[in-house]
Protein backbone atom coordinates (compact mmCIF):
# COMPACT_ATOMS: atom_id res chain seq x y z
CA UNK A 1 0.00 0.00 0.00
CA UNK A 2 1.01 3.57 -0.83
CA UNK A 3 2.31 6.13 2.01
CA UNK A 4 -0.54 8.08 3.30
CA UNK A 5 -0.64 11.67 3.52
CA UNK A 6 -0.15 11.43 7.49
CA UNK A 7 2.33 8.93 7.33
CA UNK A 8 5.27 9.40 9.97
CA UNK A 9 7.67 8.35 7.69
CA UNK A 10 7.51 11.31 5.05
CA UNK A 11 10.04 13.14 4.24
CA UNK A 12 10.37 16.22 6.59
CA UNK A 13 10.00 18.97 3.89
CA UNK A 14 6.46 18.01 3.91
CA UNK A 15 6.06 19.05 7.37
CA UNK A 16 6.50 22.48 6.58
CA UNK A 17 5.98 25.67 4.25
CA UNK A 18 8.68 25.41 1.89
CA UNK A 19 10.44 28.87 1.54
CA UNK A 20 13.09 30.55 -1.16
CA UNK A 21 16.55 30.12 -1.50
CA UNK A 22 18.16 33.38 -1.73
CA UNK A 23 21.68 34.72 -1.47
CA UNK A 24 22.38 31.52 0.96
CA UNK A 25 19.31 32.33 3.32
CA UNK A 26 15.67 30.45 3.22
CA UNK A 27 13.12 33.28 3.04
CA UNK A 28 9.25 33.98 2.89
CA UNK A 29 7.89 35.14 -0.61
CA UNK A 30 7.86 39.32 -0.32
CA UNK A 31 4.26 38.60 -0.10
CA UNK A 32 3.92 36.15 1.78
CA UNK A 33 1.84 34.05 -0.33
CA UNK A 34 1.83 30.49 -0.36
CA UNK A 35 1.01 27.62 -2.75
CA UNK A 36 -0.10 24.11 -2.78
CA UNK A 37 1.18 20.96 -4.11
CA UNK A 38 -1.31 18.61 -4.55
CA UNK A 39 -0.43 14.29 -4.96
CA UNK A 40 -2.11 13.60 -7.86
CA UNK A 41 -2.78 10.49 -7.05
CA UNK A 42 -5.51 11.27 -4.70
CA UNK A 43 -5.99 15.36 -5.22
CA UNK A 44 -4.96 15.61 -1.59
CA UNK A 45 -2.65 18.60 -0.56
CA UNK A 46 0.87 17.05 0.29
CA UNK A 47 2.91 20.96 0.89
CA UNK A 48 2.53 24.58 1.14
CA UNK A 49 5.47 26.49 -0.67
CA UNK A 50 6.20 29.87 -0.52
CA UNK A 51 4.97 31.37 -3.49
CA UNK A 52 7.77 33.77 -4.90
CA UNK A 53 6.59 36.69 -7.53
CA UNK A 54 8.95 39.45 -9.35
CA UNK A 55 9.91 40.55 -6.41
CA UNK A 56 11.55 37.79 -5.10
CA UNK A 57 12.92 37.50 -8.60
CA UNK A 58 14.26 40.87 -8.75
CA UNK A 59 15.97 40.17 -5.12
CA UNK A 60 17.60 36.32 -6.90
CA UNK A 61 18.88 38.17 -9.38
CA UNK A 62 20.63 40.49 -7.75
CA UNK A 63 22.25 37.78 -4.68
CA UNK A 64 23.25 35.77 -7.78
CA UNK A 65 25.02 38.74 -9.79
CA UNK A 66 26.71 39.59 -6.47
CA UNK A 67 27.66 36.05 -5.89
CA UNK A 68 28.82 36.12 -9.91
CA UNK A 69 31.20 39.74 -9.37
CA UNK A 70 32.34 38.55 -6.07
CA UNK A 71 34.82 35.83 -5.20
CA UNK A 72 32.80 33.17 -7.12
CA UNK A 73 34.11 34.55 -10.11
CA UNK A 74 37.26 33.61 -9.60
CA UNK A 75 36.83 30.02 -8.31
CA UNK A 76 39.31 27.71 -9.80
CA UNK A 77 37.89 24.63 -12.34
CA UNK A 78 38.87 22.03 -9.09
CA UNK A 79 36.59 23.45 -7.15
CA UNK A 80 33.48 23.88 -9.17
CA UNK A 81 34.06 20.25 -10.10
CA UNK A 82 34.43 19.34 -6.37
CA UNK A 83 31.08 21.06 -5.08
CA UNK A 84 28.96 19.06 -7.98
CA UNK A 85 30.82 15.96 -6.96
CA UNK A 86 29.92 16.71 -3.29
CA UNK A 87 26.11 17.27 -4.11
CA UNK A 88 26.02 14.27 -6.09
CA UNK A 89 27.21 12.32 -3.28
CA UNK A 90 24.62 13.84 -1.09
CA UNK A 91 22.05 12.88 -3.78
CA UNK A 92 23.05 9.17 -3.61
CA UNK A 93 22.58 9.55 0.10
CA UNK A 94 19.39 10.64 -0.27
CA UNK A 95 18.17 8.95 -2.88
CA UNK A 96 14.59 7.16 -1.74
CA UNK A 97 13.89 10.91 -0.13
CA UNK A 98 14.14 12.07 -3.28
CA UNK A 99 12.52 9.26 -5.26
CA UNK A 100 9.48 9.47 -2.81
CA UNK A 101 9.14 13.29 -3.33
CA UNK A 102 9.30 13.03 -6.88
CA UNK A 103 6.59 10.18 -7.25
CA UNK A 104 4.32 11.73 -4.82
CA UNK A 105 4.13 14.99 -6.41
CA UNK A 106 4.17 14.55 -10.34
CA UNK A 107 2.91 10.94 -10.09
CA UNK A 108 5.80 9.08 -11.55
CA UNK A 109 5.68 5.58 -10.99
CA UNK A 110 7.57 5.00 -7.61
CA UNK A 111 9.63 1.96 -8.85
CA UNK A 112 10.68 3.92 -12.14
CA UNK A 113 11.47 6.94 -10.28
CA UNK A 114 13.71 4.81 -8.05
CA UNK A 115 15.37 3.23 -11.16
CA UNK A 116 16.12 6.53 -12.64
CA UNK A 117 17.78 8.06 -9.68
CA UNK A 118 21.29 7.18 -11.29
CA UNK A 119 20.55 9.87 -13.65
CA UNK A 120 20.58 13.33 -11.52
CA UNK A 121 23.96 11.66 -10.61
CA UNK A 122 25.15 10.79 -13.48
CA UNK A 123 24.82 14.14 -14.72
CA UNK A 124 26.18 16.32 -11.72
CA UNK A 125 28.74 13.85 -12.38
CA UNK A 126 29.26 14.21 -16.27
CA UNK A 127 29.44 18.37 -15.69
CA UNK A 128 31.79 17.82 -13.29
CA UNK A 129 34.54 16.62 -15.56
CA UNK A 130 33.50 19.03 -17.88
CA UNK A 131 34.35 21.80 -15.46
CA UNK A 132 38.23 21.07 -15.60
CA UNK A 133 37.98 20.61 -19.50
CA UNK A 134 37.30 24.08 -20.28
CA UNK A 135 40.13 25.57 -22.67
CA UNK A 136 40.15 28.28 -25.30
CA UNK A 137 42.92 28.39 -28.09
CA UNK A 138 45.87 29.95 -29.66
CA UNK A 139 45.10 31.19 -33.36
CA UNK A 140 47.31 32.01 -36.08
CA UNK A 141 46.17 35.23 -38.22
CA UNK A 142 47.33 36.89 -41.09
CA UNK A 143 48.10 40.30 -39.66
CA UNK A 144 50.95 42.38 -40.92
CA UNK A 145 53.69 42.61 -38.18
CA UNK A 146 54.56 40.02 -35.10
CA UNK A 147 50.61 39.88 -33.63
CA UNK A 148 50.06 36.93 -31.11
CA UNK A 149 45.73 36.26 -30.97
CA UNK A 150 44.20 33.88 -28.83
CA UNK A 151 40.73 32.96 -27.61
CA UNK A 152 39.30 32.86 -24.49
CA UNK A 153 36.21 31.03 -22.82
CA UNK A 154 34.47 32.98 -20.11
CA UNK A 155 31.36 32.41 -17.84
CA UNK A 156 28.46 34.37 -19.49
CA UNK A 157 26.67 35.85 -16.03
CA UNK A 158 23.44 35.16 -14.50
CA UNK A 159 21.80 32.27 -15.65
CA UNK A 160 17.98 32.29 -15.37
CA UNK A 161 16.78 28.16 -15.52
CA UNK A 162 12.54 27.72 -15.85
CA UNK A 163 11.91 23.93 -15.82
CA UNK A 164 9.02 21.22 -15.94
CA UNK A 165 7.19 19.17 -13.81
CA UNK A 166 7.92 15.58 -15.60
CA UNK A 167 11.37 14.27 -14.71
CA UNK A 168 11.48 17.67 -12.11
CA UNK A 169 15.21 16.40 -10.27
CA UNK A 170 16.97 15.45 -13.77
CA UNK A 171 15.98 18.64 -15.51
CA UNK A 172 16.60 21.13 -12.70
CA UNK A 173 20.13 19.43 -12.67
CA UNK A 174 20.47 20.01 -16.25
CA UNK A 175 19.69 23.54 -15.78
CA UNK A 176 21.74 24.39 -13.47
CA UNK A 177 25.02 21.80 -13.43
CA UNK A 178 26.29 23.03 -16.59
CA UNK A 179 26.07 26.14 -15.31
CA UNK A 180 28.11 25.79 -11.66
CA UNK A 181 30.65 24.11 -14.30
CA UNK A 182 31.14 26.89 -16.26
CA UNK A 183 31.71 29.81 -13.12
CA UNK A 184 28.00 30.98 -13.87
CA UNK A 185 25.17 31.81 -10.84
CA UNK A 186 21.65 30.33 -11.39
CA UNK A 187 18.18 31.49 -10.66
CA UNK A 188 16.12 28.55 -10.65
CA UNK A 189 12.32 28.84 -10.93
CA UNK A 190 10.88 25.04 -11.17
CA UNK A 191 7.43 24.13 -12.05
CA UNK A 192 4.71 24.86 -9.93
CA UNK A 193 3.63 21.61 -10.17
CA UNK A 194 6.71 19.64 -8.96
CA UNK A 195 8.79 22.17 -6.74
CA UNK A 196 9.71 19.92 -3.89
CA UNK A 197 12.43 17.84 -5.42
CA UNK A 198 13.73 21.36 -6.71
CA UNK A 199 13.48 22.88 -2.84
CA UNK A 200 15.30 19.48 -1.34
CA UNK A 201 18.42 19.84 -4.31
CA UNK A 202 18.73 23.11 -2.87
CA UNK A 203 19.04 22.22 0.45
CA UNK A 204 21.43 19.81 -0.05
CA UNK A 205 23.47 22.56 -2.52
CA UNK A 206 24.25 24.29 0.73
CA UNK A 207 24.67 21.28 2.37
CA UNK A 208 27.80 20.77 0.29
CA UNK A 209 28.87 24.00 0.31
CA UNK A 210 27.87 25.85 -2.94
CA UNK A 211 28.45 29.55 -2.27
CA UNK A 212 25.53 32.23 -0.90
CA UNK A 213 24.22 33.67 -4.46
CA UNK A 214 25.61 30.91 -6.57
CA UNK A 215 22.34 28.80 -6.44
CA UNK A 216 19.06 31.00 -5.77
CA UNK A 217 15.65 28.90 -6.15
CA UNK A 218 12.02 30.79 -6.53
CA UNK A 219 9.13 28.32 -6.07
CA UNK A 220 6.29 30.29 -7.54
CA UNK A 221 3.40 30.28 -10.50
CA UNK A 222 3.89 31.77 -13.83
CA UNK A 223 4.39 35.65 -13.54
CA UNK A 224 7.37 34.29 -11.77
CA UNK A 225 9.15 32.15 -14.48
CA UNK A 226 7.59 35.81 -16.74
CA UNK A 227 9.27 37.92 -14.36
CA UNK A 228 12.54 35.87 -14.79
CA UNK A 229 12.37 35.57 -18.67
CA UNK A 230 12.04 39.41 -18.98
CA UNK A 231 14.58 40.34 -16.65
CA UNK A 232 17.52 42.43 -17.81
CA UNK A 233 19.67 41.18 -15.34
CA UNK A 234 20.21 37.77 -16.60
CA UNK A 235 22.63 36.80 -19.26
CA UNK A 236 21.25 33.51 -20.39
CA UNK A 237 17.72 31.94 -20.03
CA UNK A 238 17.17 27.84 -20.22
CA UNK A 239 13.47 26.94 -20.66
CA UNK A 240 11.95 22.96 -20.99
CA UNK A 241 8.52 23.40 -21.40
CA UNK A 242 5.62 23.89 -23.98
CA UNK A 243 6.47 26.22 -27.58
CA UNK A 244 3.39 28.49 -26.60
CA UNK A 245 5.15 29.05 -23.43
CA UNK A 246 8.76 28.91 -25.18
CA UNK A 247 7.50 32.30 -27.92
CA UNK A 248 6.07 34.35 -24.75
CA UNK A 249 9.56 33.54 -23.09
CA UNK A 250 11.48 34.95 -27.12
CA UNK A 251 9.10 37.98 -26.81
CA UNK A 252 9.69 38.61 -23.21
CA UNK A 253 13.55 38.01 -23.88
CA UNK A 254 13.62 40.30 -26.56
CA UNK A 255 14.37 43.74 -25.05
CA UNK A 256 17.30 42.53 -23.56
CA UNK A 257 18.92 40.24 -26.03
CA UNK A 258 19.26 37.73 -23.60
CA UNK A 259 20.91 34.10 -24.83
CA UNK A 260 18.08 31.52 -24.89
CA UNK A 261 18.49 27.99 -24.67
CA UNK A 262 15.00 26.69 -25.75
CA UNK A 263 13.45 22.75 -25.58
CA UNK A 264 10.15 22.73 -25.64
CA UNK A 265 7.26 20.74 -27.34
CA UNK A 266 7.21 18.04 -29.98
CA UNK A 267 4.96 15.37 -31.80
CA UNK A 268 7.49 12.93 -32.32
CA UNK A 269 6.63 9.93 -35.23
CA UNK A 270 7.66 6.19 -34.28
CA UNK A 271 8.27 4.78 -37.76
CA UNK A 272 7.76 0.62 -37.66
CA UNK A 273 8.04 -1.29 -40.65
CA UNK A 274 6.96 -4.71 -41.62
CA UNK A 275 10.14 -6.19 -41.23
CA UNK A 276 10.89 -5.13 -37.52
CA UNK A 277 11.22 -7.70 -34.83
CA UNK A 278 7.75 -7.21 -34.18
CA UNK A 279 7.43 -8.16 -30.26
CA UNK A 280 10.14 -5.35 -29.45
CA UNK A 281 8.75 -2.66 -31.35
CA UNK A 282 5.35 -3.11 -29.66
CA UNK A 283 6.93 -2.65 -26.61
CA UNK A 284 9.20 0.01 -27.62
CA UNK A 285 6.12 2.06 -29.03
CA UNK A 286 4.00 1.30 -26.32
CA UNK A 287 6.18 2.65 -23.74
CA UNK A 288 7.58 5.42 -26.04
CA UNK A 289 3.97 7.01 -25.18
CA UNK A 290 2.78 5.28 -22.28
CA UNK A 291 5.90 5.96 -19.83
CA UNK A 292 5.29 8.77 -17.24
CA UNK A 293 1.79 8.69 -18.30
CA UNK A 294 2.80 10.20 -21.66
CA UNK A 295 3.84 13.17 -20.14
CA UNK A 296 7.04 13.44 -21.81
CA UNK A 297 7.85 15.57 -24.48
CA UNK A 298 9.94 13.72 -27.18
CA UNK A 299 7.44 10.75 -26.75
CA UNK A 300 6.24 8.99 -29.75
CA UNK A 301 2.62 9.73 -30.40
CA UNK A 302 2.33 9.23 -33.92
CA UNK A 303 2.85 5.78 -34.34
CA UNK A 304 3.32 5.17 -38.45
CA UNK A 305 3.02 1.60 -39.18
CA UNK A 306 3.09 -0.10 -42.56
CA UNK A 307 -0.05 -0.48 -43.88
CA UNK A 308 0.65 -5.01 -44.67
CA UNK A 309 0.90 -5.05 -40.41
CA UNK A 310 -0.99 -1.64 -39.45
CA UNK A 311 -3.88 -3.80 -37.64
CA UNK A 312 -1.78 -6.76 -35.61
CA UNK A 313 0.52 -4.24 -34.69
CA UNK A 314 -2.19 -1.92 -32.96
CA UNK A 315 -3.34 -4.34 -31.31
CA UNK A 316 0.31 -5.97 -30.00
CA UNK A 317 0.63 -1.92 -29.02
CA UNK A 318 -2.93 -1.77 -27.20
CA UNK A 319 -1.82 -5.21 -25.10
CA UNK A 320 0.99 -3.78 -23.51
CA UNK A 321 -1.23 -0.91 -22.65
CA UNK A 322 -3.93 -3.02 -21.25
CA UNK A 323 -1.70 -4.87 -19.42
CA UNK A 324 -0.04 -2.17 -17.32
CA UNK A 325 -0.86 -1.79 -13.78
CA UNK A 326 -2.50 1.91 -13.21
CA UNK A 327 -2.29 2.56 -9.68
CA UNK A 328 -0.80 5.53 -6.97
CA UNK A 329 2.13 6.52 -7.86
CA UNK A 330 3.61 5.35 -4.43
CA UNK A 331 2.27 1.76 -4.86
CA UNK A 332 5.55 -0.71 -5.97
CA UNK A 333 3.19 -2.52 -8.22
CA UNK A 334 2.08 0.50 -10.00
CA UNK A 335 3.68 0.76 -14.21
CA UNK A 336 1.03 3.84 -15.08
CA UNK A 337 0.36 6.51 -12.59
CA UNK A 338 -1.81 9.76 -12.62
CA UNK A 339 -0.75 13.42 -14.72
CA UNK A 340 0.26 15.45 -12.75
CA UNK A 341 -2.87 18.18 -12.60
CA UNK A 342 -6.65 18.27 -13.04
CA UNK A 343 -5.93 20.90 -15.77
CA UNK A 344 -3.55 18.48 -17.14
CA UNK A 345 -6.70 16.02 -17.06
CA UNK A 346 -9.16 18.06 -18.14
CA UNK A 347 -6.62 18.70 -21.37
CA UNK A 348 -5.84 14.95 -22.27
CA UNK A 349 -9.99 14.19 -22.04
CA UNK A 350 -10.59 17.10 -24.54
CA UNK A 351 -8.21 14.92 -27.11
CA UNK A 352 -9.99 11.70 -25.98
CA UNK A 353 -13.33 13.48 -27.01
CA UNK A 354 -11.96 14.63 -30.45
CA UNK A 355 -10.32 11.78 -31.83
CA UNK A 356 -13.80 9.67 -32.31
CA UNK A 357 -15.21 13.12 -33.17
CA UNK A 358 -12.64 13.31 -36.27
CA UNK A 359 -13.09 9.71 -37.83
CA UNK A 360 -10.78 8.10 -35.25
CA UNK A 361 -11.24 4.31 -34.35
CA UNK A 362 -10.95 3.90 -30.93
CA UNK A 363 -8.64 0.60 -29.83
CA UNK A 364 -7.74 0.97 -26.07
CA UNK A 365 -8.70 3.39 -23.49
CA UNK A 366 -10.53 6.65 -24.35
CA UNK A 367 -12.17 7.95 -21.00
CA UNK A 368 -10.38 8.73 -17.61
CA UNK A 369 -10.26 5.91 -15.32
CA UNK A 370 -13.42 5.31 -12.77
CA UNK A 371 -12.92 3.28 -10.56
CA UNK A 372 -13.31 3.70 -6.70
CA UNK A 373 -9.38 3.52 -5.97
CA UNK A 374 -8.62 5.64 -8.77
CA UNK A 375 -11.47 8.37 -8.89
CA UNK A 376 -10.27 10.82 -6.81
CA UNK A 377 -6.77 11.26 -8.76
CA UNK A 378 -6.35 12.54 -12.21
CA UNK A 379 -5.72 8.86 -14.52
CA UNK A 380 -6.17 7.99 -17.92
CA UNK A 381 -5.50 4.42 -18.81
CA UNK A 382 -3.14 3.92 -21.91
CA UNK A 383 -5.09 5.22 -25.22
CA UNK A 384 -4.46 3.86 -28.94
CA UNK A 385 -6.36 5.45 -31.77
CA UNK A 386 -6.32 4.10 -35.54
CA UNK A 387 -7.65 5.03 -38.65
CA UNK A 388 -5.47 8.29 -37.94
CA UNK A 389 -5.17 11.11 -40.62
CA UNK A 390 -2.21 13.29 -40.26
CA UNK A 391 -4.84 16.58 -40.30
CA UNK A 392 -6.63 15.46 -37.06
CA UNK A 393 -5.91 17.30 -33.90
CA UNK A 394 -4.59 14.17 -32.23
CA UNK A 395 -2.04 13.85 -34.65
CA UNK A 396 -1.33 17.11 -35.02
CA UNK A 397 -1.36 18.94 -30.94
CA UNK A 398 0.89 17.89 -28.46
CA UNK A 399 -1.09 16.01 -26.15
CA UNK A 400 1.29 14.76 -23.22
CA UNK A 401 -0.94 12.28 -21.89
CA UNK A 402 -0.84 8.42 -22.76
CA UNK A 403 -2.17 8.55 -26.10
CA UNK A 404 -1.19 7.04 -29.00
CA UNK A 405 -2.53 7.68 -32.73
CA UNK A 406 -1.73 5.36 -34.81
CA UNK A 407 -1.48 6.34 -38.90
CA UNK A 408 -0.98 3.49 -41.99
CA UNK A 409 1.71 3.91 -44.73
CA UNK A 410 2.68 1.95 -47.79
CA UNK A 411 6.62 2.58 -48.12
CA UNK A 412 9.57 4.60 -46.76
CA UNK A 413 8.82 7.45 -48.86
CA UNK A 414 5.22 8.42 -47.52
CA UNK A 415 6.05 7.68 -44.12
CA UNK A 416 8.83 10.62 -44.37
CA UNK A 417 6.44 12.80 -45.88
CA UNK A 418 3.66 11.70 -43.36
CA UNK A 419 6.76 12.08 -40.39
CA UNK A 420 7.82 15.33 -41.69
CA UNK A 421 4.24 17.22 -41.67
CA UNK A 422 4.49 18.94 -39.00
CA UNK A 423 5.94 22.39 -37.30
CA UNK A 424 7.51 20.07 -34.69
CA UNK A 425 11.06 18.17 -34.92
CA UNK A 426 12.34 16.82 -31.25
CA UNK A 427 12.43 12.61 -31.42
CA UNK A 428 12.11 10.25 -34.19
CA UNK A 429 11.78 6.32 -34.04
CA UNK A 430 12.75 4.04 -37.02
CA UNK A 431 11.68 0.09 -36.40
CA UNK A 432 13.31 -1.77 -39.29
CA UNK A 433 16.11 -5.18 -39.49
CA UNK A 434 17.53 -3.17 -42.53
CA UNK A 435 20.46 -1.18 -41.51
CA UNK A 436 20.48 0.40 -44.91
CA UNK A 437 17.04 1.42 -44.54
CA UNK A 438 17.36 2.51 -41.30
CA UNK A 439 20.28 5.65 -41.95
CA UNK A 440 18.46 6.25 -45.24
CA UNK A 441 15.31 7.41 -42.79
CA UNK A 442 17.28 8.72 -39.91
CA UNK A 443 18.25 11.11 -42.31
CA UNK A 444 15.57 12.06 -44.23
CA UNK A 445 13.70 13.01 -40.74
CA UNK A 446 13.70 16.43 -39.12
CA UNK A 447 14.32 15.42 -36.18
CA UNK A 448 17.06 16.79 -33.57
CA UNK A 449 17.09 12.85 -32.83
CA UNK A 450 16.33 9.46 -33.81
CA UNK A 451 16.39 6.48 -32.37
CA UNK A 452 16.40 3.39 -34.62
CA UNK A 453 15.01 0.28 -32.87
CA UNK A 454 14.48 1.61 -29.58
CA UNK A 455 13.47 5.00 -27.95
CA UNK A 456 13.63 7.15 -25.06
CA UNK A 457 17.65 6.02 -24.62
CA UNK A 458 19.52 9.41 -23.60
CA UNK A 459 22.71 9.53 -22.40
CA UNK A 460 24.76 12.92 -20.80
CA UNK A 461 27.42 12.06 -23.59
CA UNK A 462 24.53 12.57 -26.41
CA UNK A 463 23.37 15.91 -27.69
CA UNK A 464 19.34 16.69 -27.11
CA UNK A 465 17.30 19.31 -28.59
CA UNK A 466 14.88 19.96 -31.26
CA UNK A 467 14.64 21.17 -34.71
CA UNK A 468 12.20 23.48 -35.82
CA UNK A 469 9.10 25.38 -33.21
CA UNK A 470 10.71 22.29 -30.88
CA UNK A 471 13.54 24.76 -29.34
CA UNK A 472 16.99 25.70 -30.19
CA UNK A 473 20.30 25.16 -28.63
CA UNK A 474 21.30 21.79 -26.99
CA UNK A 475 21.49 19.96 -23.84
CA UNK A 476 24.13 17.12 -23.11
CA UNK A 477 27.32 16.42 -24.72
CA UNK A 478 30.76 17.82 -24.61
CA UNK A 479 29.82 21.19 -25.91
CA UNK A 480 26.44 21.95 -23.61
CA UNK A 481 28.78 23.88 -21.51
CA UNK A 482 29.74 26.07 -24.68
CA UNK A 483 25.77 27.72 -23.85
CA UNK A 484 27.00 28.96 -20.73
CA UNK A 485 30.59 30.66 -21.81
CA UNK A 486 30.88 33.40 -23.75
CA UNK A 487 34.07 33.86 -26.58
CA UNK A 488 36.63 37.09 -26.38
CA UNK A 489 39.51 37.30 -28.91
CA UNK A 490 42.92 39.02 -27.36
CA UNK A 491 45.47 40.06 -30.07
CA UNK A 492 48.85 41.37 -28.61
CA UNK A 493 50.67 43.31 -30.77
CA UNK A 494 54.46 41.31 -29.92
CA UNK A 495 56.16 44.15 -32.09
Amino acid sequence: MPNTPNDPSRPAILLRDTRLLIGGEWTSARSGQTFESVDPSTGQVIARLARGGEADIDDAVAAARRAFEGPWRGTKPVERQRLLLAIADLIDRHREELAYLQSLEFGGPISVVRAGMSRPTGLLRFYAGLATAIHGETIENSLPGHFLSYALKEPIGVVGAITPWNGPLSVCITKIAPAIAAGCTVVLKPSEEASLAAVRLGELAVEAGVPPGVLNIVTGAGDAGAALAAHPGVDKLGFTGSTVTGQAIIRASAGNVKRLSLELGGKSPDIVFADADLDAAARGAAMAVFANSGQICCAGSRLLVERSIHDEFVERVAAVGRSLKIGHSLDPATQIGPLVSRKQLDRVCGYLDAGPREGAQLVSGGNRCDDDALRDGFFVPPTVFAGVRNDMRIAREEIFGPVISAIPFDDADQALAIANDTPFGLGAGVWTRDVKKAHRVSGALRSGTVWINCYLQMDPSIPFGGYRMSGYGREFGTRHIDEFMQLKSVVLDMG
